[in-house]
């Protein structure tokens, strides 16, 4: 009876656990990114390539920046500094896994030129952009800290990928017979 009594106990405070109250129901993790939206981490997962994927977290930065620019433009009535700290956490979150992807590209041997070169092609244009804003731009203390981790992150974006360059496999060379 006492060892009925004491397996009732022991599984009642395992279900209820230390709290004594009934826990939640539980959710998976969520493995996307928390920058991109549902529509851009389905097509980063449906890309077949390592270039595919570069080329769309690229394409997702500079639609960031280009909302950034918006936003200063045209600024929002409510949230209108948070929605400038998140588009520069968003961009800087897409080039840094552009970068990433880089680094896994040339661990796995994969052809990555193409996403190599468009990462050096669109990080240089970035930063002309985002020096700009650090010189001279609008509302500068409300995202001042971001934009300086953004030219950052993207220096050191440039700065991989001129590395990489060299570290890439060369083309196949084709002979003729």
């Amino acid at each position: 009876m006492k060892r009925k009594l004491f397996l009732a106990l022991l599984s009642m405070a395992t279900v209820f656990g230390a709290s004594g109250v009934l826990p939640g129901p539980a959710f998976a993790q969520r493995a996307d990114k928390d920058y991109l939206s549902s529509v851009e981490a389905e097509k980063i997962r449906d890309a077949e390539t390592t270039n595919d994927r570069i080329k769309l977290f690229l394409t997702f930065a500079e639609d960031r920046l280009t909302k950034f620019q918006y936003e200063l433009d045209h600024p929002s009535s409510n949230k209108h500094g948070e929605m400038l700290n998140y588009l520069m956490n968003s961009y800087i979150g897409c080039v840094d896994d552009a970068a990433d992807l880089i680094q896994l590209g040339l661990e796995k041997q994969d052809n990555i030129r193409q996403g190599i070169d468009l990462l050096a092609t669109k990080t240089k244009d970035f930063l002309e952009i985002l020096r700009k804003y650090a010189s001279s731009g609008p509302e500068m203390e409300t995202y001042k800290d971001n934009l300086d981790d953004a030219v950052e992150g993207t220096e050191d974006a440039l700065r991989e990928a001129e590395k990489a360059r060299k570290k890439a496999a060369p083309p196949p060379i084709r002979r003729k017979n």
